[in-house]
């Protein structure tokens, strides 16, 4: 019998997936205005930037809505400028009205004063009566006129914030009739040529192309509820991190390659089962700099299954396989003896021992199919060797410097915070711009 002890070394047991490459970014570029397409200005298959000018809709309908908005800004401001002036002259009638009231006021004073003493006529005293009550008529007038002066500049002020509310739409939709890039990636073939009418601003607006990132680059897998359960359990257990909380490394291949060249890490974990499918979706995220990797290609990846440890391995060959269990034969003292084993994965082309085996025996690697239990053997020494696949003996998430996951927006301003913003700036400046 050829014997050898099992290889004992340090490994991470790395699961395999079969995944599918997707994009960090898949744009359907639509227009957002109705119109005439006039050029087109990129070469289609080929890589744009973010922000690069990719279709231009006729813009002179717009320009001409632009022009008529503002004219209307203009209109507004008038009648603000107009009703200013209403108020103005409201308060000069108001400080007139007064000035009469007092002098009436003192007018008829001054005449009752004289009746009392028979010194005036009462004819007298009731014409003054009367520009007393004819003055006090003047001053409610004159606030009245006041107040719808004030209602007239609070109508203008509205008028004129409707106004710039279209000329800022215009200024929109004039902006719309160029066709950015939204995000950097690869361009698609064009879907609407030169000289079509476009339609815009609906879910169902015109397709005009579509664009896909391509680095970083994403790769979707499945991982079914038992394999979902022990990485649970060993992030309970403190063995390994889970990859919600950490970015733990994974490898990956396409068909053509050997081995796993492309290194990258975990970078989303789906909330639920799917219950069709019993299994939950994961993500990865690589980086692709060649950009040999292409959205929707399958790939083989490896994520690690557990934490470094010292294992013990057997090639498959030395095991055997009964009707309910795995054994091995060891040789002790000339005699074969048959162990029953617990397995695991292979790893660097051997088998992993969990239970059975404790490292120092002489295992029966070849002529395992002349071996019986209790059977008095000669042995040769022989060598079980280790096929390295590539993948590291221990690993550590990745350092936040190392992460490649693309970074969320920016919280954006509340509205109304801007819309008090533009208002103060009016306020400030004097006049309503």
């Amino acid at each position: 019998m050829t014997v050898a002890e099992p290889v004992q070394k340090r490994i991470v047991e790395w699961d395999a997936y079969t995944g599918r490459l997707e994009p960090v970014d898949f744009v359907e570029v639509r227009a957002r205005v109705s119109g005439y397409l006039q050029t087109i200005h990129f070469d289609e298959g080929q890589v744009v930037q973010e922000g690069d000018l990719l279709f231009v809709i006729d813009p002179r309908p717009f320009a001409a809505e632009l022009n008529r908005a503002e004219a209307a800004v203009r209109q507004a401001q008038s009648l603000w400028v107009e009703a200013q002036a209403k108020l103005k002259e409201a308060m000069a009638d108001k400080l007139q009205s007064d000035a009469q009231l007092g002098l009436a006021q003192t007018r008829v004073q001054r005449a009752r004063r004289l009746a009392q003493n028979n010194a005036t006529s009462q004819e007298e005293v009731d014409q003054r009566e009367a520009e007393f009550l004819q003055a006090q008529a003047d001053v409610e007038a004159s606030k009245a006129g006041i107040s719808s002066a004030e209602a007239a500049i609070e109508t203008a002020q509205a008028a004129v914030e409707s106004a710039q509310a279209g000329v800022e739409t215009a200024q929109l939709n004039l902006e719309y009739t160029r066709v950015n890039a939204p995000v950097s990636g690869r361009i698609s073939q064009k879907y609407v040529t030169e000289g079509n009418l476009v339609s815009g601003g609906t879910a169902t607006s015109t397709l005009l192309t579509t664009i896909t990132s391509v680095d970083p680059i994403y790769c979707v897998f499945d991982a079914n509820e038992q394999e979902v359960l022990k990485y649970t359990r060993l992030a309970l257990s403190g063995k390994r991190a889970s990859s919600r909380d950490a970015k733990n490394p994974v490898f990956l291949g396409i068909v053509d390659e050997k081995g796993f060249p492309h290194e990258g890490h975990m970078d989303f974990v789906d909330n639920r089962i799917d219950r069709d499918t019993a299994s939950m979706r994961a993500r990865a995220v690589f980086p692709n700099e060649d950009k040999v990797l292409v959205p929707g290609m399958f790939a083989r990846i490896r994520i690690p299954g557990s934490s470094a440890y010292e294992a013990i391995l057997i090639p498959d060959s030395a095991v055997g396989t009964d009707q309910s269990s795995q054994f091995v034969y060891i040789v002790t003292d000339g005699i074969i003896e048959r162990r029953s084993v617990e397995l695991g994965p292979i790893v660097d082309g051997l088998r992993v021992v969990r239970e059975g085996l404790e490292g120092g025996e002489q295992l029966v690697i070849e002529g395992m199919i002349l071996a019986r239990p209790d059977m008095e053997v000669q042995t040769q020494p022989g060598e079980i060797k280790v096929v390295e696949d590539g993948l590291p003996d221990d690993y550590q998430p990745l350092p936040p410097e190392k992460w490649i996951s693309p970074e969320p927006d920016q919280l954006p301003q509340p509205l109304s915070f801007r819309l008090n913003q533009k208002r103060a700036e009016s306020e400030q400046g004097g006049e309503v711009q």
